[in-house]
């Protein structure tokens, strides 16, 4: 969602590269639903966003029928406007064959699914077009609501204990909503709720010995009663000391991969994403010492 107002000035509407890509709206009207979706989009000369000379890969107004509809497959980005004040002289381009009184040019900043993705350009509209709502920007904001965290790491032997060689290394983490999911999370704006639900698909392990356990399940608590049974769904068994590494210890490192699921309550658009998080221990591994 955006979170800031629109501050480019008039003269920085620089006619050589503004006048890239033009859309013509249905029955001269602006529409609030999406700024492709008014009677002329103009992308602003501004470096690193569309139709300007510093190139960029934001979204950019659709340029096939003259029609104004936006492209199937694409998402309607979120815009705030603000009426250009002064309005441009009578004989402007950006009037697009209309007269100063009929409507009026606003400016338009408008943003993808990131932040980072935001745009600039001109409209006429013969109304005052209304802020429009991006739901994947919804769907960040409810997640950035959300506490994930890395895997809070069960492992045997225990962090400050000694393993051995050849014995059986059970691998969990705890079961909650902010360490496995499911995690639930909602944001609202311009009357669209959008609710996000995390939840890990996987944990990857990097144990410290070169391997990688991956597991798609939280794991399984070691109990003493397990003796020398290997785990059932998440384990490992060092074939080396780690004596052998250069610390002494072996880095293990748990990687959760959050799948996010979104939604726009009461049915509509709707999305996926992925969240990264970790966390890591050191244990000890020794080798069994025989006494003769």
């Amino acid at each position: 969602m955006l979170r800031r107002g629109l501050t480019i000035a008039a003269t920085t509407l620089a006619l050589s590269t503004a006048m890239t890509h033009t859309a013509a709206a249905d029955g001269g009207k602006g529409n609030a639903e999406s700024c492709e979706t008014v009677f002329i989009c103009v992308d602003v000369g501004i470096p690193g966003r569309p139709g300007s000379e510093g190139g960029g890969s934001g979204p950019a107004p659709d340029k096939g029928s003259g029609t104004g509809e936006k492209a199937a497959d694409k998402e309607p980005p979120g815009c705030v406007y603000q009426r250009m004040e002064p309005q441009p002289p009578a004989d402007s381009w950006m009037w697009a064959g209309h007269k100063p009184g009929d409507g009026a040019i606003y400016e338009a900043v408008c943003q993808g699914e990131r932040d980072e993705e935001e745009f600039a350009m001109t409209i006429w509209s013969a109304d005052p077009p209304e802020a429009t709502v991006n739901p994947a920007v919804l769907a960040r904001e409810a997640v950035d609501k959300m506490l994930l965290r890395g895997p809070e790491i069960g492992i045997t032997p225990k962090p400050g204990g000694k393993g051995v060689v050849g014995m059986p290394v059970y691998l969990w983490t705890t079961r909650g909503a902010e360490t496995y999911g499911p995690n639930t999370a909602s944001a609202s704006a311009g009357g669209i709720t959008v609710t996000a639900t995390a939840k890990v698909a996987k944990i990857e392990w990097q144990m410290g010995d070169g391997t990688t356990v991956t597991c798609t399940t939280p794991g399984t608590p070691y109990k003493a009663e397990y003796g020398k049974k290997p785990s059932p769904d998440c384990g490992h068994r060092y074939t080396k000391p780690s004596s052998t590494t250069a610390s002494g210890d072996y880095h293990v490192t748990a990687t959760s991969t959050w799948d996010i699921d979104w939604q726009v309550n009461g049915g509509g658009a709707s999305g996926e994403m992925t969240e990264i998080r970790d966390s890591a221990v050191d244990i000890t591994v020794a080798e069994v010492q025989v006494l003769n």
